[in-house]
């Protein structure tokens, strides 16, 4: 038949969903009620839907965020956690990615600052931003590498390409010399232009003394505060107790186990 043809023809042309939509119509009785016109969105709408779905799993395999079934849905926004799940709600929804706008989470170990944060770059990637997730204290190793093999200056690109960055664990180990200069250029990239989310255990106003150098110090918390959105975490750990007769139970530096597939509330 002609319309196989045709059907194969999408396909060697990578139009699939275009090729899915022309078979599920002539499986479909009631698609013989449209006209041509119709038919055609259903088909066109079929295609683009299919690649904004490859580009939305790209985007978060590119991401490499540490919690990748982290979504907002699942905010924990039980009292005492020192946020309102409605306001976190609206800030996800905002235009805080188009505006650039630096998401500063602190608090406790266990509080769910990196789960939080994962779960507001993987809406981003849902939305179609491009995001990268980046351990600070592995930061120093990631330089040496770069370095290494002649790529740092294309990584910087990168990196200030991005939509999102996530930070985590900022303040969790001292930085050296290239480590700090180099998180200088990061931030100084991206200020006013890409979203930052920085999770820290360490209090903004100890940020100063971590970074070490005075005037970097200076022009980095400059650009990361002036316009910032501010998470200050509270209550006890989110992680599950380690019981004392069960040594294999997940340690203090692991997540949480989730309790179904989407690992909710956290």
């Amino acid at each position: 038949m002609m319309i196989n043809n045709t059907i194969a023809q999408l396909r060697e042309l990578k139009l699939v969903g275009m090729a899915n939509a022309v078979e599920e119509q002539l499986s479909s009785s009631a698609s013989t009620t449209l006209c041509f016109e119709e038919r055609l969105a259903l088909m066109v709408d079929r295609e683009v839907n299919q690649r904004s779905d490859k580009r939305r799993a790209a985007l978060l395999k590119k991401a490499g965020l540490k919690y990748a079934q982290a979504c907002i849905e699942d905010v924990d926004g039980r009292a005492g956690r020192g946020f309102e799940r409605g306001a976190m709600m609206s800030l996800a929804l905002s235009r805080w990615v188009e505006d650039g706008t630096p998401i500063l989470v602190t608090g406790p170990t266990g509080s769910g600052k990196s789960w939080l944060a994962c779960a507001l770059a993987q809406y981003a990637c849902r939305r179609g931003h491009s995001a990268l997730y980046l351990r600070t204290p592995r930061l120093g190793e990631e330089l040496r590498i770069q370095h290494g093999n002649g790529g740092f200056t294309r990584w910087l690109a990168a990196v200030a390409r991005t939509d999102v960055l996530v930070l985590d664990d900022w303040g969790l180990a001292a930085l050296d010399g290239p480590a700090r200069s180099a998180l200088m250029e990061v931030i100084d990239d991206r200020a006013g232009t890409r979203a930052t989310i920085v999770t820290s255990q360490l209090p903004v106003e100890h940020w100063h003394a971590w970074i070490g150098d005075a005037t970097v110090a200076d022009a980095i918390l400059d650009r990361l505060l002036s316009r910032s959105h501010r998470l200050v975490l509270k209550g006890d750990s989110l992680r599950p107790r380690k019981a004392a007769d069960t040594p294999t139970a997940t340690t203090a530096d692991e997540p949480a186990k989730p309790s179904n597939a989407t690992g909710k509330s956290r």
